[in-house]
């Protein structure tokens, strides 16, 4: 999985490309904390457009970085993401602890 970053005035957006799997998602957890923790955003956006397959371990991926942007008193916003990610996300609930853009 490949991981684009862009920081803008508050923001943090960070576009994943490829699979979110058991084994890409331990890494982009470690790298997207990282980011996180460098400098705080006010806003961090998760642009899964990209993304071909999602499993479990995407949700998780989700689901803590939500955590980890709340414990800086910021917000999680999930852009565009593909038909697997929203399928995970709508049969979860997520949706509505997350804002969903498309």
């Amino acid at each position: 999985m490949n991981i684009i970053y862009n920081h803008s005035n508050e923001a943090l957006t960070v576009k994943l490309c490829g699979e979110i799997d058991h084994h890409g998602a331990k890494s982009a957890r470690e790298e997207i904390d990282a980011a996180i923790k460098s400098s705080p955003p006010q806003k961090l956006i998760m642009d899964l457009s990209s993304i071909t397959f999602c499993d479990s371990s995407g949700l998780g991926l989700i689901m803590g970085r939500y955590k980890t942007i709340k414990e800086y008193g910021g917000e999680l916003i999930i852009k565009n993401p593909s038909d697997s990610p929203r399928k995970m996300i709508l049969l979860s609930g997520l949706d509505r602890l997350i804002t969903i853009t498309d």
